[in-house]
């Protein structure tokens, strides 16, 4: 009883804040009317290579942009969007490293060995080096290729930096997470090091300025130094809104009236992520590319809650497969656009942009087989269906099983303790541990109840292993319809099987000591030479060297150099 009346007062809160009044299902939603009726659906007929930049924003919910109903100011991300094209039924992954890397490849994670958490600073892993990147086929289309802000895709070797991945020119950190104003990163108690990078050399003189501003100001810099008759491509992979929560303030004094501390310097972090973002807009126009250019927006994951961010209204949050953490804040804002100022509810997945950038740049993908993305530029720009009928949004056999999941489970065809989450047409499918999945109100709601969505997560989630959802009716997954639908539960279990056929071994490599800035002058960065190579089992460990005794007194020669390399480097910083 107590159950029905804890879901009752949650729907009534849902329609007390008029996200239940939204229509899902909608046909104007689905294809406004355009502005000219009599504009025709033909191919994109550019007359030369359009101008494109991506911008990549980190752990910004759902919930945090103001065309959402937020409370966060963000003008720009509201006016760009509003002038373009929304995508509201847009995917991306929960965590970083696999959103990064299915961007820039076209390709699933299983398909990469990335299946699992995220590339650590101290691992001797990266993009894989056979994969053909974004920015590489953009190089061969005839464009200049730059990238700024936060790579996290591994570093160990030169090879996976990304001047050596595609991008002419790079200004920004390595590792995942950095501070703002000095770009040190700790991984761990006493494993410290900076991490801002020009090319492929330690940035040092950079370090005191805010990386929001930094980053757009090297965008305009790029900018005016380029022809905006040669197509550019310039990847923005902000830091913010990632933790640590800094931000200057002046932005936090906009918000001195919320109550939650951590939201307050959230919201303070994204409303400076729009004004760079006005910023760049401001230099497209004023040096001339922005008529022939396609602006992209992003966010890598859903928001980190405990970290002042919010999905709401969706279930879960960052690190999870619930709606909350892999449906994403996403627009295309562009002159070249057909139909304009619109609603797309085409499903769009984050390995799309692949080939349908390089489509528009008049690439060719006849040379790069396997992708798994579409392209979706007829649907964004045209309103025409979305080639893309189902998601695949991960299987990682490494992560944590179920305790309840079993082969019985699964019909005998999936053991339903692991991990996996897939979307086919309007139904939702999670198997294992889906992650923390709360439905968790905007935190500036200080008086709000707080233990009624702990009860009900825990209530609806005990003892299972699988559930179902029809998203297109139920987009907050709230009512399970594994036991109802059996027949459709086994349908995508077998789509499961099928993926998982094609999967590569995962690769998760241990970390290896050699990784420590204190080996690196003081910074993260490369550490294992140009012709050491890591073999890797199927279980995803490195197998052990035939010359690891020859290494470690490598190491103990190298230990007294960087040392008082560090010293001299640290002296002159000071």
């Amino acid at each position: 009883m107590a159950v029905y009346a804890l879901t009752g007062f949650s729907l009534v809160s849902l329609l007390s804040f008029g996200y239940l009044s939204w229509d899902w299902m909608k046909p104007s939603l689905v294809a406004d009317v355009a502005t000219d009726p009599m504009e025709k659906a033909l191919p994109p007929t550019f007359s030369r290579p359009p101008h494109i930049i991506f911008i990549l924003t980190d752990d910004q919910g759902y919930h945090d942009v103001g065309y959402h109903g937020s409370d966060i100011q963000t003008p720009t991300l509201d006016r760009l969007a509003a002038e373009g094209v929304k995508l509201e039924n847009y995917y991306i992954q929960p965590i970083c490293t696999p959103s990064r890397s299915q961007l820039i490849t076209g390709r699933y994670q299983i398909h990469t060995g990335l299946q699992h958490s995220i590339i650590r600073p101290r691992q001797p892993n990266c993009l894989p080096l056979d994969q053909v990147t974004l920015p590489q086929k953009l190089q061969e289309a005839g464009y200049s290729t730059h990238m700024v802000g936060k790579w996290h895709l591994g570093f160990y070797k030169k090879e996976c930096l990304p001047t050596r991945r595609g991008f002419d020119t790079f200004l920004g950190s390595l590792t995942g997470n950095v501070d703002y104003y000095t770009y040190d990163n700790c991984d761990g108690p006493g494993v410290c090091g900076y991490d801002l990078h020009e090319g492929e050399d330690v940035a040092w003189d950079q370090s005191g300025k805010y990386s929001t501003f930094l980053y757009a100001q090297r965008v305009s810099k790029i900018l005016a130094s380029h022809s905006p008759k040669e197509p550019i491509f310039i990847y923005v992979a902000f830091q913010a809104v990632h933790t640590p929560l800094q931000s200057p303030k002046e932005y936090i004094y906009r918000y001195r009236s919320m109550g939650n501390v951590a939201r307050r310097k959230y919201a303070a972090m994204v409303t400076c992520m729009d004004e760079a973002v006005k910023n760049i807009t401001w230099a497209l126009k004023k040096y001339g590319y922005y008529d022939n250019s396609v602006i992209v927006f992003s966010t890598d994951n859903g928001g980190q809650t405990f970290s002042g961010g919010s999905n709401w209204p969706l279930r879960g949050r960052k690190g999870t497969y619930w709606e909350g953490g892999v449906r994403g804040i996403g627009f295309v804002h562009s002159p070249l656009i057909k139909r304009k100022r619109r609603t797309s509810w085409a499903l769009v997945h984050i390995t799309d942009w692949y080939p349908t950038l390089v489509s528009l740049a008049r690439g060719n993908l006849s040379n790069v087989p396997g992708l798994d993305g579409y392209n979706v530029w007829p649907a964004i720009s045209e309103g025409k269906e979305s080639p893309r009928t189902e998601i695949l949004h991960n299987i990682d056999p490494l992560y944590n099983h179920a305790k309840y999941g079993s082969l019985e489970d699964g019909f005998g065809i999936w053991n339903t303790a692991v991990q996996a989450s897939i979307r086919v047409g309007e139904w939702k499918l999670l198997t294992g541990d889906p992650g923390y999945s709360d439905w968790i109100p905007p935190q500036t709601l200080t008086n709000f109840p707080g233990s009624w969505w702990n009860l009900e997560r825990l209530t609806n989630g005990l003892r299972k292993s699988v559930w179902l959802f029809n998203i297109t009716a139920d987009p907050y997954e709230r009512y399970d319809l594994s036991d109802q639908r059996p027949d459709v539960v086994r349908t995508l279990l077998m789509r499961l099987v099928h993926y998982n056929r094609t999967a590569i071994p995962v690769r998760y490599p241990a970390e290896n000591p050699r990784a420590h800035p204190d080996f690196n002058g003081g910074a993260w960065g490369p550490w294992a030479s140009e012709d050491d190579g890591e073999e890797w089992e199927g279980g995803g460990e490195p197998l052990k060297s035939r010359n690891k005794k020859k290494k470690k007194c490598k190491i103990c020669k190298l230990r007294s150099f960087f040392r008082k390399l560090n010293t001299r480097l640290m002296s002159n910083r000071i």
